[in-house]
């Protein structure tokens, strides 16, 4: 990448991260020929990734670069990231700017909110998607976002609410979903069916 069009960026992705303070990270990566891969050029702000540079990143889905979408963490974090193709003149994809925001604060403040002023809003329904792994992940992001915390602040009650929602709009239809919402949710395989029959012991009594 040539230095004059990497020090704009830099300047851009400063800018950036000025606005948004320190729960913004803004990363920088020259991608290469095959546009497979980019390797890190510039980073602002890195704790939030823990990337850095010199280190070499797949690129996104094509359908995943130019749009903003959430990320829950293992950890708990919610992250909203944007991945934004920087193009050559031939139309072909030279830099890659990731900004990547630490939200979790922000959605527990919302759910904080609608708790005050008594707003309850309607459960998603999962939307329709080819990949079935994909449906599963947005169940899980549903029920996470029903429950308004992340995951390593959820108690127990938390974690029955959020589980149940998957059990009915279901999440446990899919193949093998079970190993991998008892991973999330970390718990283990015999507490998570036990929270499914415990929510359908409740609906044969009503």
């Amino acid at each position: 990448m040539e230095s004059s069009k990497l020090d704009v960026l830099k300047q851009v992705a400063a800018g950036i991260v000025a606005q948004f303070g320190a729960q913004c990270e803004v990363l920088i990566g020259e991608v290469h020929t095959k546009e497979t891969q980019q390797t890190l050029v510039h980073i602002e702000n890195g704790h939030l990734s823990g990337y850095q540079e010199g280190d070499t990143l797949s690129l996104p889905p094509q359908d995943k670069l130019g749009e903003c979408h959430i990320v829950w963490e293992p950890d708990g974090k919610i992250i909203r990231t944007t991945a934004q193709p920087i193009y050559s003149a031939k139309g072909k994809i030279a830099a890659l700017v990731t900004i990547n925001h630490d939200v979790t604060g922000l959605m527990m403040l919302q759910h904080d909110v609608n708790e005050l002023l008594e707003v309850h809003e309607q459960e998603e329904k999962a939307q329709e998607s080819t990949n079935i792994t994909d449906v599963l992940e947005e169940l899980i992001e549903q029920s996470v976002a029903l429950v308004g915390k992340p995951v390593s602040m959820m108690n127990k009650e938390d974690k029955i609410r959020a589980i149940q929602f998957l059990d009915q709009h279901g999440a446990f239809l899919v193949t093998k979903s079970g190993g991998k919402v008892s991973k999330y949710f970390g718990i283990s395989k015999y507490t998570l069916y036990s929270y499914i029959d415990a929510n359908k012991e409740e609906e044969s009594e009503e």
